[in-house]
């Protein structure tokens, strides 16, 4: 596989903490300068620019939130005028205001290389067609995708999500060699491909996924339908959207793009930065960005870092895959329960079932109530759905031996429940509206 940017992915780690450190420093002035959130939150913790003399002192710098971008919406945390911002994006807002975030040209450029990286990682070069099936909208992925695939020279196939028949029909006509969506819509994608007779007729080689936590399991099963290899990528629209880190061919970890963003771990409940491979929340600088520059952002995703040199070459650090998020797990009945745990049990019991599900956690009497709604597969369907009951004893019976808690399994039809463009929702939590 080849490299995107040698000089800056194989850089180093001594020349890389140097090279951090000059941009740490410059962005830490500029964002006091510009950012009145920062500079109030600087002069609270007493510091000032000039105590921050690189990558060492970085703990020292106030983290930054979700509810900072909501408090001062839609443009309040910029670091530039908006004459210099060339796009917006925004989050859906599903669980509050939405919030808004902003690109300079320099900043789209950096994106669209970051996105070229991951582009790169798989195989992909100019001769390759990009089928880009994340939103194009003010979703950051459709976007990310599409200008990594320009930047690279690849063909990009802008056709956004949904509308399936569309996708499948595109993908076999325009010969569309990466397919980039969210891992529940490719697993979709695969299975209605897989029921009309035409997975022989791609052309894929690769798949690039992500917006949405999945299995290696799942990684499996999408390998299997699309006949494509499965690469994950990591991105938020806070920090830059897809491309923050992405998987080589080694796929040991996603190498993030140390050159732009500065990768911690911290005890989420101390705050405190952990060594080197503990497990923890995420937390990323950006050290490059002009027009929405963030200090010290707390992700919420629950992972660990690794600084081992891969084999690939690359000496930026690899993050593991999410384990979860911390405002993602749900307490019930006092056990912590994360959705990736459900999913992962279903993609291994297989056959009468899908992996496509849903939690409904609600509260009656007091006490909390847990459903998993799953999917029969079509096969099950058509059989006249006998052995239901026995199906979901042994769903139940898998997920309390995983979760420590057992759930009330219902099986319902295929197809029935709604995740064929963006990202799937997999919680529904009625106890919030209580």
């Amino acid at each position: 596989m080849s490299i995107w940017q040698p000089k800056e992915e194989t850089m180093p780690r001594e020349e890389l903490t140097k090279l951090q450190s000059e941009r740490l420093v410059a962005q830490v002035k500029r964002m006091y300068e510009k950012v009145e959130l920062f500079r109030k939150r600087m002069d609270e913790a007493g510091l000032k620019p000039e105590d921050i003399h690189g990558v060492e002192d970085l703990h020292k710098l106030p983290f930054s939130y979700k509810q900072d971008l909501r408090d001062y919406y839609p443009y309040g945390l910029f670091a530039v005028p908006m004459k210099d911002i060339k796009r917006v994006h925004a989050s859906s807002g599903t669980t509050g205001k939405q919030i808004v975030v902003g690109y300079t040209d320099a900043d789209l450029d950096m994106w669209a290389n970051c996105f070229a990286r991951a582009l790169a990682a798989t195989g992909a070069d100019e001769n390759s067609f990009v089928h880009v099936g994340y939103g194009l909208g003010l979703f950051t992925g459709g976007f990310g995708a599409h200008d990594g695939a320009v930047k690279m020279g690849a063909t990009a196939i802008p056709i956004s999500a949904g509308n399936t028949q569309r996708q499948i029909q595109t993908m076999i006509d325009f010969g569309s060699t990466v397919l980039c969506c969210t891992p529940s819509y490719a697993m979709y994608l695969g299975e209605s491909i897989e029921e009309q007779g035409l997975t022989d007729k791609l052309s894929l080689k690769a798949g690039i996924f992500g917006a949405e936590p999945w299995t290696e399991e799942m990684r499996r099963q999408i390998e299997e339908k699309l006949r494509l290899k499965a690469y994950d990528i990591y991105g938020l629209s806070e920090i830059m959207g897809p491309g923050v880190s992405y998987e080589c061919e080694y796929q040991c970890g996603m190498h993030v793009c140390e050159d732009h963003f500065i990768p911690e771990i911290i005890d989420p409940d101390t705050c405190e930065v952990l060594p080197a491979g503990a497990q923890g929340e995420l937390v990323f600088t950006t050290i490059t960005k002009e027009g929405f520059p963030l200090i010290r952002y707390r992700t919420r995703d629950i992972c660990s870092l690794n600084y081992e040199k891969c084999k690939c070459g690359r000496t930026h650090v690899r993050m593991n895959k999410p384990q979860g998020r911390t405002d993602d797990m749900l307490i019930i009945r006092g056990v912590n329960v994360f959705p990736s745990q459900i999913e992962e049990v279903l993609l291994k019991i297989g056959g009468d079932i899908t992996p496509n599900y849903q939690i409904v956690v609600d509260r009656k009497n007091n006490t909390d109530t847990f459903d998993v709604n799953v999917e029969m597969s079509e096969q099950m369907f058509s059989d006249g759905v006998r052995g239901i009951e026995a199906v979901e004893r042994r769903i139940t019976e898998a997920l309390k031996s995983t979760l420590g808690i057992a759930p009330k399994v219902n099986l319902v039809n295929p197809k029935s429940i709604t995740r064929s463009e963006g990202k799937a929702k997999r919680v529904i939590d009625n106890r919030k509206l209580k």
